[in-house]
């Protein structure tokens, strides 16, 4: 396990070498989820990239930090790592408040950010009542009483079946994420909105977004992807709010057909 001291948070990351002509990934996951939601597509993509993971203050291994949150403290945040790191000029794949973040790190420093790749993810995400209710809800009677309802968000009822023991897993995920950095990170994506800075975002973008999204719904990615000049928009097939897990294979060749049109564009 790797960690760094960063804007005196200690986050947790892990960084896997590559090929020093190409690319470096850097993803970064949802609310309620540490960066293992990526196994599947980094296991793909690993000895092709360099890639770098980490768990945003709040979740997973990372510490808590001070509180309130804002998507510019995530952001900030991921700009020391980067920096820590010596990674300029990356692409950036977030997905749900990961998106956010990636966008914010674009509006505050656009030399780490050579493309961005916006996964289920929007320039806002929900309204003031439906943030503060679930806070409400969390504060009271704790994250495993949303464990249900955020499921059906996030994956489809194909996933959910009940013999599928990788369902049961995530749900401890979502469960064993700590309450006050799960709720301070609501807050933060309460009162966060990107729609002026998606307009100026001015290096390659895609959108993407799983058909049975209940959290970003496609209709909502996509009004992202109109708002962003030129910005590339796809739809991946049988998948929720996280098409990492659900369709990692789909996602991963998404991903590389991008990345093609980036380096491309770069050498044109």
């Amino acid at each position: 396990m790797q960690f760094a001291r960063i804007n005196d948070v200690t986050i947790h990351y892990q960084i896997i070498g590559g090929p020093a002509d190409k690319p470096v990934l850097v993803f970064a996951n949802s609310l309620g989820t540490d960066f293992r939601i990526w196994r599947d597509v980094v296991v793909r993509l690993a000895g092709d990239f360099a890639i770098v993971l980490y768990d945003k203050r709040g979740h997973g291994l990372s510490d808590l930090g001070q509180m309130p949150y804002s998507i510019e403290d995530h952001a900030t945040d991921l700009a020391g790592l980067l920096d820590f790191l010596s990674v300029k000029n990356a692409i950036i794949c977030g997905l749900s408040v990961g998106g956010l973040v990636a966008q914010s790190l674009y509006q505050r420093r656009p030399d780490l950010v050579r493309a961005l790749i916006l996964c289920d993810t929007a320039h806002k995400i929900g309204t003031a009542e439906s943030w503060n209710a679930r806070i409400a809800k969390v504060e009271a009677d704790g994250i495993e009483s949303i464990v249900d309802s955020i499921m059906e968000r996030w994956f489809t009822p194909a996933f959910r079946r009940p013999e599928n023991i990788a369902y049961d897993g995530y749900c401890n995920m979502l469960i064993r994420q700590p309450v006050a950095g799960y709720v301070a990170t609501c807050a933060a994506l309460r009162d966060a909105d990107l729609t002026e800075a998606a307009a100026k975002i001015a290096v390659p973008t895609i959108c993407i977004v799983g058909d049975q999204d209940g959290s970003t719904p496609p209709e909502l990615v996509l009004s992202t992807a109109k708002l962003i000049p030129n910005a590339r928009y796809e739809v991946i097939k049988d998948a929720g709010h996280i098409p990492c897990v659900e369709q990692p294979e789909a996602l991963t060749e998404v991903i590389r057909a991008f990345i093609d049109v980036v380096l491309r564009g770069e050498q044109a």
